[in-house]
């Protein structure tokens, strides 16, 4: 049997600790620690949270249309099983631990170091503003997701995104198997010291981006104002669709685009006949 809990405000260091079967609905929480710690099979929609720890070890939780004030920082972790759809987080630090996640229309407004050692992770149409968002992450599948915020992924592992847009430096650093599709990415120093990363139909703007990756893949896709490019990757196939400002010291694989600026190989350990590089137009500056 469900409990109702209708237009209550509710105060004080665990109000409804290990509550279960709950629906709460055009309610807040207003203060007092871990109101719903050790809670599962809770429903709630109409809701405010204005008070930090809410949802800490909840097990099977669903939220709609829940707004989060930025007291409510760090609110929800070691959870498992939860969907969030329709809200506004104000608050930092929400989602570490957690897993099983399947957010959709959620706009972090205060986005920092959110989202961290999650897995099993849906995102989609979500806004995120701030650094280090979806940081050890494993697991993640993300469509329109829009990130405004520095070190997006960082560390993350199993990263699959659609027609998104990142305006972010330092995004993909130190991942393992990342795969973007039809997206924008804004940023210097993209991906660097990551395995395994593809860009399918992306279109990407990073000074000295693309660098110390093993196992690089570029299919159709744009590379804006970027600079030294490609610097000790490993195992490259890149099909660039516009000219590549320039291109220095890759370690082995192909590289094809209408025209590089300039081509550098000036470290004697780098053997040049180990990489393909063919363009299609006369170089920039000729």
């Amino acid at each position: 049997m469900t409990t109702e809990i209708n237009q209550q405000t509710l105060t004080g260091e665990r109000a409804l600790f290990q509550g279960h079967d709950l629906h709460i609905t055009n309610s807040t929480f207003v203060d007092g620690e871990s109101p719903l710690k050790h809670s599962q099979n809770v429903a709630i929609d109409h809701t405010i949270f204005k008070w930090k720890y809410p949802l800490w070890y909840t097990h099977h939780a669903q939220l709609d249309h829940t707004t989060w004030q930025p007291d409510a920082h760090a609110g929800i972790w070691y959870t498992d099983d939860l969907t969030m759809r329709h809200s506004l987080v104000r608050a930092t630090k929400t989602f570490r631990h957690a897993s099983n996640l399947k957010l959709d229309d959620v706009t972090f407004a205060d986005a920092g170091e959110t989202l961290w050692w999650c897995q099993d992770v849906q995102l989609d149409n979500v806004t995120a503003t701030g650094d280090y968002f979806g940081m050890n992450s494993e697991n993640v599948v993300a469509h329109n997701l829009k990130i405004t915020g520095n070190y997006a992924f960082d560390g993350s592992k199993n990263v699959e995104v659609h027609n998104s847009t990142f305006i972010t430096h330092d995004a993909f650093w130190n991942c393992d198997n990342v795969t973007v599709y039809d997206s924008t990415i804004i940023g210097e120093y993209l991906a660097w010291n990551t395995k395994n990363i593809t860009f399918v139909n992306c279109w990407l703007e990073s000074d000295q981006g693309l660098c110390y990756v093993d196992h690089l893949t570029l299919k159709n896709c744009s590379l804006i104002n970027t600079d030294l490019s490609f610097e000790y990757c490993t195992d490259i196939d890149a099909t660039i669709n516009t000219a590549i400002d320039s291109v220095k010291n890759p370690v082995n694989g192909k590289i094809t685009a209408p025209a590089i600026g300039q081509v550098i190989f000036d470290d004697p350990a780098i053997d040049p006949q180990k990489t393909t590089i063919t363009t299609t137009k006369e170089a920039l500056n000729q």
